[in-house]
């Protein structure tokens, strides 16, 4: 019996040390690579310096039109992440690629991240870079921001566009589980999960060097403290926009993913409800899941061009 018991304790105590030496170990993986990328990460695009903290902007093109694009949330590297469509824009557009704090190469910020306070960033950006005409090209949650944003500058937008964009009643606004999902990040086993399924990481066709850029930025901002109050914030910003109406006079367009259709049968018509009161306002659906910008770049561009020339001559 004693014999027993004294294999049962040896065997407790080899697993329990074995469990443990794994946790230390993915955990120290994590922190050492944490600083080997700090190195490794490149520099793009220009900062712009606001109450203290910079935020990180990619200008591309030199048309007389700007386009100014916001990422959808948790977007590693919005400047990255836009590419396919910053390289189908820029030749006939002036494109602005912001990265809100918190974002890309943007410094994290305390700030609590209601739409307001998200809006009155991208402002003040905006302004400091001389930029007072636009049209606002949005993915994901940046239809909720921009819903706000247009209403408040109604006389510096030209269109808005969105890109399977949030509407404000769409049913899986709730918050995130923030804290379990940053103890899975600063235990490294967040890094464990991508390396054993790379490709959980939604990224566009680019070459290898800008995935791995894409990939350490996704490890250095996963729920950063921006993007933690962002999440926590879901619920208030979603409510708050439903008393929030796109402006009459605004050109407005919708590309949606079908996937995204068939996921959730009142996208469309939540889309469209939107438009109601809008005189110059389409939706436009195309194959594809949410990240439209990165499979059908392409055709955005087309259409959005047709779109912006067809609005500009009813004026």
């Amino acid at each position: 019996m004693k014999k027993v018991l004294r294999i049962m304790l040896i065997s407790i105590c080899t697993l329990i040390t074995v469990m443990v030496v794994f946790l230390a170990t993915v955990y120290f993986v994590n922190l050492i690579s944490n600083e080997r990328e700090k190195g490794k990460i490149e520099d793009y695009g220009q900062k712009v310096l606001m109450d203290g903290k910079q935020m990180n902007v990619l200008i591309q093109g030199d048309g007389k039109e700007t386009i100014v694009l916001l990422p959808g949330y948790g977007t590693a590297s919005p400047v990255l992440d836009f590419m396919p469509l910053v390289n189908e824009l820029s030749p006939y557009y002036r494109v602005v690629v912001i990265e809100p704090f918190g974002y890309g190469l943007s410094d994290d910020t305390d700030k609590v991240r209601t739409s307001q306070n998200i809006v009155d960033e991208i402002h003040e950006c905006l302004q400091k870079l001389d930029i007072h005409k636009y049209t606002l090209m949005g993915h994901s949650i940046f239809g909720i921001y921009g819903l706000e944003y247009v209403n408040q500058y109604e006389k510096e937008v030209k269109a808005f566009v969105g890109i399977d964009n949030s509407v404000p009643k769409q049913e899986d606004s709730d918050e995130l589980p923030v804290s379990s999902l940053q103890l899975l990040h600063q235990s490294g086993f967040y890094r464990l999960i991508v390396k054993m399924n790379p490709d959980q990481l939604v990224m566009p066709n680019v070459d290898d060097q800008t995935k791995d850029q894409i990939k350490m930025l996704t490890f250095r901002n996963f729920l950063d403290k921006s993007q933690a109050s962002e999440a926590e914030n879901f619920r208030n910003n979603f409510n708050n926009a439903q008393r929030l109406h796109f402006p009459k006079n605004l050109p407005v367009v919708f590309y949606l993913a079908n996937e995204t259709e068939e996921e959730t049968p009142s996208w469309k018509p939540m889309h469209e409800d939107l438009l109601k009161n809008v005189e110059h306002g389409k939706v436009v659906t195309f194959k594809g899941g949410h990240y439209l910008h990165h499979t059908k770049s392409k055709e955005i561009a087309a259409d959005f061009r047709e779109f912006l020339s067809i609005n500009e001559s009813h004026r």
